[in-house]
């Protein structure tokens, strides 16, 4: 049995878990990224990374943060990750949750279709209607880039003159304006990691400021969450497809509202509250899939 893993850095703290975890077990495994695969059509192997044939060698893959690149570069790898999906190649995450979890935008709308509370949310392209909606919202938002993680790009505006100032910076560079309403959360949130039908840990994140994010600074706190929250988590992470994500819930004064699913979420702050070695779990959860 062999394993890939998909990751920018084969050291990354998060890789370098899944490493250990399918060594302990005897799996091998190999590491690289999107820039070193070669895919085929008309002739196989359809997909080689060095020697290896993905589809022939190895029995499934995880996938960690695909990377920056151009337009043509990550429709390319999403491509390449459909037709694996096609010839029933096994992958955690699959592509059409990765695909759904990167915008955010595309998220929310599914949350809300089948019920899972999110927070009021504005997205267009018109100056005009993003003022009226900055007022509608209560003139206090946060606006996020659509595409994007880690809090990078996420501004709170309570001053109609600088968010006109940012709306017009958007649009001039053709973004789209995306703004939700500002929840008062204590400076802390919740986390809850799922795979496949539970939550397997859950961690509140503790911050000096508004932004909850372990990688700008927020502090774990051990934290077991209610039954509420974890059928809300599984039924996000379910609804856009994910095997395993990291689903962040605030708790407002109207009750929780999920904010965000990640397809490909680190773990090293969870890990230091959790009651399981998470790579663990996830190996054990592949290959109870694969064997099905």
């Amino acid at each position: 049995m062999k394993f890939g893993i998909m990751t920018r850095n084969p050291e990354a703290w998060s890789s370098a878990q899944i490493r250990e975890a399918l060594t302990k077990r005897n799996i091998a495994y190999e590491c690289f990224t999107f820039p070193r695969l070669v895919a085929r059509l008309a002739y196989r192997p359809y997909f080689k990374v060095n020697s290896i044939s993905i589809l022939e060698d190895l029995d499934a893959l995880i996938i960690r943060p695909i990377g920056r690149g151009s337009l043509e570069e990550l429709v390319f790898r999403m491509d390449m990750l459909y037709k694996l999906e096609r010839q029933g190649f096994y992958m955690v995450n699959p592509p059409t949750a990765i695909e759904h979890c990167v915008d955010k935008y595309d998220v929310l709308a599914l949350l809300e279709d089948v019920g899972v509370p999110v927070p009021r949310t504005l997205a267009t392209e018109s100056v005009n209607e993003a003022i009226k909606a900055f007022h509608e919202l209560g003139g206090d938002v946060v606006i996020k880039p659509i595409f994007g993680s880690r809090g990078q790009g996420a501004t709170r505006v309570n001053d109609i003159d600088i968010a006109d100032t940012i709306f017009k910076a958007i649009t001039f560079h053709h973004g789209v304006i995306y703004m939700q309403e500002f929840i008062e959360h204590g400076f802390s949130d919740v986390r809850a990691f799922v795979l496949g039908d539970k939550v397997i840990s859950s961690m509140r994140r503790v911050a000096q400021g508004w932004k909850t994010n372990y990688s700008r600074g927020a502090k774990p706190s051990p934290a077991e969450i209610s039954d509420e929250f974890k059928e809300l988590a599984v039924k996000a992470a379910q609804t856009v497809g994910c095997k395993v994500a990291g689903v962040d819930i605030l708790e407002g004064p109207d009750g929780p509202r999920i904010v965000d699913v990640n397809s490909q979420p680190g773990w090293k702050g969870l890990q230091v509250v959790a009651k399981v070695n998470i790579a663990d779990e996830l190996v054990k959860f592949v290959l109870s899939e694969i064997k099905k």
